[in-house]
């Protein structure tokens, strides 16, 4: 497929001088926008060979375009289907964009029933999980146990610190004492077998096929190494997962291959995510009550008893 590069050049322009223009469909470009994506513009085009995705990147300290294209690539040269499938890719110091396949499919909601979805994504993600981590053997995942471990110790920290006190600020303070005392920053840090990781567990990336009882998964720009365990409780604290019951939740840790060697790092990396997630609620509590008091109580709950 050709790169048009006509239209990227106008896109660009629009870019630089009427960006908002980009949030709403560009008929003369046959450009209807799609939900999800996370920051970046995505889109339905119809393009001369038909319908397909085209993307505009977001750039960031992350090359969110060429991991994207890397693990789509990996992904193709490994056989693992459901996913996009990579048509051109064009880097760009500014606005990066790649055309991608369109997959069928309604993006699974933050308030899904996943009866019916959810052995498919099951056996999604532990076929994803089997493949080799190649070319990311040396990039890790985007949230990843590091950058969260940094993000509670040198940035929530100090922050609440610096916060106004009262009970909320005791509260949680003791509650990161607790994480601190708990050792689940020097269990993280041991070594452990890389396994290749989508990087991003929003549920939003998932599109459930209802016809034929299929799941894709999409948005591969933050992929990266990472570890079961890690993964695993990465998924269930997911700020996404908030409305699922736990025993579903540690039906789907064991079925992704979670098992009694792996149990340590797992509960460490589990109560590391939910505590950073408190953490993001914090800084926005004033918006997301609700949320941020459904977090603090998850977070005690881990602090409390394990979840395996």
């Amino acid at each position: 497929m050709m790169v048009p590069t006509d239209a990227l050049a106008e896109l660009r322009r629009i870019h630089e001088h009427e960006p908002a223009l980009l949030d709403g469909p560009l008929p003369e470009w046959g450009l209807t926008p799609l939900s999800g994506g996370r920051s970046n513009r995505v889109y339905r085009w119809d393009s001369p060979a038909g319908p397909v995705c085209l993307k505009l990147y977001r750039t960031d300290k992350r090359d969110r375009s060429g991991s994207e294209a890397l693990a789509l690539s990996h992904l193709e040269r490994h056989g693992v289907d459901r996913v996009p499938r990579l048509l051109w890719h064009d880097d760009h110091d500014v606005l990066p964009a790649a055309a991608l396949t369109l997959l069928p499919g309604a993006l699974l909601e933050a308030d899904a029933h996943l009866g019916r979805p959810w052995p498919a994504l099951v056996e999604k993600l532990r076929e994803m999980l089997n493949v080799p981590v190649g070319p990311f053997a040396e990039l890790s995942r985007s949230e990843s146990a590091g950058h969260y471990i940094h993000r509670i110790t040198r940035v929530w920290a100090p922050a609440l610190r610096e916060a106004e006190p009262g009970p909320l600020t005791r509260d949680l303070e003791a509650m990161s004492a607790v994480w601190e005392d708990a050792g689940d920053a020097h269990t993280l840090a041991a070594p452990a077998p890389r396994v290749f990781s989508h990087g991003d567990s929003n549920l939003l990336n998932w599109l459930w096929n209802e016809a034929t009882g299929t799941i894709a998964v999409v948005d591969f720009e933050f992929a990266g190494y990472s570890d079961t365990a890690y993964e695993a409780a990465e998924l269930v604290e997911h700020i996404s997962m908030r409305h699922i019951d736990d025993d579903t939740l540690r039906a789907l840790a064991v079925d992704i291959g979670v098992d009694g060697g792996h149990r340590e790092r797992f509960l460490a990396a589990q109560r590391t995510c939910a505590l950073r997630w408190l953490a993001v609620l914090w800084r926005q509590r004033g918006k997301r009550a609700e949320e941020f008091d459904v977090q603090r109580e998850r977070v005690r709950l881990l602090q409390q008893a394990p979840f395996l």
